[in-house]
């Protein structure tokens, strides 16, 4: 749970800092993240980090996270991997590489499915989990998708597009787990009978050592002609 919960930080602290470091003309809103950590890029050791972290996190994450089916670990690693080949290869100062669009598309397509691959069959199951629950996350992430996907056409604000729907999917692990955890360890409630309603336990009164102590404690009364 702890790389599900880092990859959200890294990601965020990542291009909030490496944005800090580009030159005035940079707007976080226009440009996207890759190009700070491409060959154009100011100190784009920053951003590549970040995108190294992240990508070894969804790993670690994929190893660890037993609540779900293999198929979403499996996704969630391939997901990682990718992220392991946009950071080995940049965007050159003008254009793109097909390497780089390659492993970004596959990157991109792979964690906005996954959620549909994470839904859990077997009982107890939070509701996240559940079949409607993951086929609404996972057409919120193919619509926040599509929408990255409309500003690559000369869009006014691909930057944006880029940081919210990769912030909002990079979350989704770490809740995934937090919901697995609970789903495991759930809060002690009230006793509850065959019938099905709470019942309310009697008083404990006091124990056969307490009853005895206080009769060998009691006055003994003695009777006239005893």
């Amino acid at each position: 749970m702890i790389s599900a919960g880092l990859a959200p930080i890294l990601l965020t602290g990542a291009y909030l800092m490496a944005g800090l470091l580009q030159p005035a003309s940079y707007s976080p809103v226009r440009t996207t993240i890759s190009a700070m950590a491409g060959q154009a890029g100011t100190d784009r050791w920053v951003m590549t980090g970040g995108i190294v972290g992240v990508a070894g996190c969804y790993l670690v994450t994929a190893a660890g996270l037993t609540g779900v089916r293999a198929s979403a670990r499996a996704l969630l690693a391939v997901a990682g991997m990718a992220g392991l080949g946009i950071a080995a290869s940049p965007e050159p100062a003008r254009g793109a590489t097909p390497r780089h669009l390659a492993w970004t598309v596959l990157g991109a397509v792979t964690i906005a499915v996954w959620p549909a691959f994470a839904a859990r069959r077997a009982a107890p199951r939070p509701l996240i989990l559940s079949g409607y629950g993951s086929a609404a996350v996972t057409a919120a992430f193919v619509g926040l998708l599509g929408w990255l996907l409309a500003e690559t056409r000369d869009g006014s604000v691909l930057g944006l597009a880029e940081r919210l729907t990769t912030s909002i999917q990079t979350c989704w692990p770490f809740i995934i787990a937090v919901a697995l955890r609970r789903t495991r360890h759930p809060c002690p409630g009230p006793a509850i009978g065959g019938s099905g309603k709470m019942q309310d336990r009697p008083p404990r009164g006091p124990g056969p050592a307490a009853a005895g102590s206080s009769a060998r404690g009691a006055p003994h009364r003695v009777l006239p002609g005893a």
